[in-house]
């Protein structure tokens, strides 16, 4: 996902661009209201400084929505009702005051892109191998076509790391995905989800442990005996 980052204070921008960039984010990084206006290349979402040395971000934010349907995120030192007010007006997705920390935008960043373009969930279940089966609509799951009885957060982990098998996802990845980004409870908690999926999926898939990363879902290619 390609991400337009509007922003003229260094220390905000390259904290946030290191931040989108190790969850997985392309960035391009421009300084004023004209360069964002002036990128060419495609972009999927702009994240808008009100603060621009240039002109006014909401002046940018009115150009972006009438070229288009990109979605917009504020992120603005203004904390005053009526500018959190006039950005959704003019076609802002969402507002985000600062201070705010990386993790809280890449939600908000989440949040706004399923709101906007929710994902077509495939029809009927999707298989994992020749033994596992996950049907997100109906958020079930089969080994040896035998229904998997898993708990609600053991059925998000599962989704969560099916949706890019053999891919490394960090610990904080998968609190984000599965329990949200407010989560403060202890840390253990995916490790005993992570055994339980483990324990009742065993021979269908293995979930990997990556020492001081996270877990990498791996499909079993062997087929049943």
């Amino acid at each position: 996902m390609r991400v337009l980052l509007v922003e003229d204070d260094e220390p905000v921008a390259e904290s946030l661009r290191r931040g989108l960039l190790r969850y997985g984010f392309e960035v391009e990084w421009v300084t004023t209201g004209a360069a964002g206006l002036a990128v060419t290349t495609p972009y999927d979402l702009v994240l808008l400084d009100l603060g621009l040395p240039d002109t006014d971000g909401l002046d940018v934010c009115r150009a972006l929505r009438r070229r288009g349907d990109v979605p917009i995120i504020v992120i603005s030192a203004r904390s005053d009702e009526t500018d959190r007010v006039v950005g959704l007006e003019i076609g802002a997705d969402d507002y985000v005051s600062k201070p705010f920390g990386v993790r809280e935008v890449i939600a908000w960043i989440r949040a706004v892109m399923r709101r906007v373009r929710p994902a077509e969930q495939p029809a009927g279940p999707q298989r994992y191998g020749a033994r596992l089966s996950v049907d997100r609509k109906a958020a079930r799951v089969w080994l040896d076509e035998a229904e998997v009885a898993l708990t609600p957060k053991e059925y998000d982990l599962l989704a969560f790391l099916t949706e890019e098998p053999g891919a490394l996802m960090s610990r904080e990845q998968i609190m984000e995905a599965v329990w949200d980004a407010n989560w403060f409870g202890p840390t253990k908690t995916l490790d005993v989800h992570v055994a339980a999926l483990r324990r009742k999926l065993a021979g269908a898939v293995t979930v990997e442990a990556v020492r001081g990363v996270g877990f990498r879902l791996v499909v079993e290619s062997r087929d049943h005996p």
